[in-house]
């Protein structure tokens, strides 16, 4: 489903380059569900952002679902961000005056597929993220595990076949982000979606197939749930 390959990202700062990716190769599978962790300023949200086609990489290459997203032009890479990438954000990114119905349906304005199906669509994925009833209430008057929950609603609207979380219960607290990390297991499992999630906390990472720990703008190591020592890591983090 994914593969990078000798990824790598520069930012110009004044005068001089600063390299935050530095040659990253890195297979995502179909399905898989991939946590991303690693301390701030290593690369993870630069990371995020080159794989749902919100920059480009100075060198290396992105192939998503048979697609190189480095070769795309800007315009391209927007037509397959709303086809085929959905996003979840730390600070939920909803427009606080409109109803939990329309900030779900806002992507389907921006490519005009809204239709009475996708009408549909939204008020099951209401009933899927436990928000049965609450399509008309004004997005400002959720509570925070509400708001991530409309938030998961509206990545997932057009079905996307990966899904990018960063951070996504870095706002909750442990039970909250219980749910909503239940919730996205959930729908990896039913839907097959490949989710790839940058976070934190150890807490969530255990939800993951596979922990991918960045150092310094490369992969460090990566730790597979088959993996006899992954119990062992989590735990170990969580004492």
């Amino acid at each position: 489903m994914i593969k990078l390959s000798n990824l790598t990202k520069e930012f110009l700062q004044g005068q001089e380059k600063t390299q935050v990716l530095k040659g990253v190769n890195l297979n995502v599978e179909e399905g898989e569900f991939v946590a991303i962790m690693g301390p701030s300023g290593s690369g993870k949200s630069t990371l995020l952002q080159l794989l749902g086609g919100l920059d480009i990489p100075t060198e290396g290459d992105i192939l998503i679902n048979q697609r190189y997203l480095s070769n795309m032009t800007e315009k391209e890479r927007t037509i397959f961000r709303r086809k085929y990438i959905g996003f979840i954000f730390q600070n939920y990114q909803l427009l606080p005056t409109l109803t939990v119905e329309e900030n779900i349906a806002f992507p389907l304005h921006a490519d005009g597929s809204l239709t009475k199906e996708k009408n549909q669509m939204i008020l099951e994925l209401l009933d899927s993220v436990g928000l049965k009833g609450l399509g008309r209430r004004r997005a400002n008057l959720l509570s925070g595990g509400q708001q991530q929950r409309v938030a998961i609603a509206r990545a997932l609207v057009n079905n996307p076949a990966v899904l990018l979380a960063d951070e996504p219960t870095g706002n909750l607290d442990r039970s909250k982000a219980e749910e909503i990390l239940g919730l996205i297991s959930r729908f990896n499992r039913e839907n097959n979606q490949t989710i790839i999630m940058v976070t934190h906390d150890i807490f969530a990472a255990g939800f993951a197939d596979r922990i991918i720990l960045f150092k310094d703008g490369i992969v460090d190591q990566v730790i597979s749930r088959k993996d006899d020592s992954y119990a062992e890591y989590v735990a170990n983090f969580m004492a």
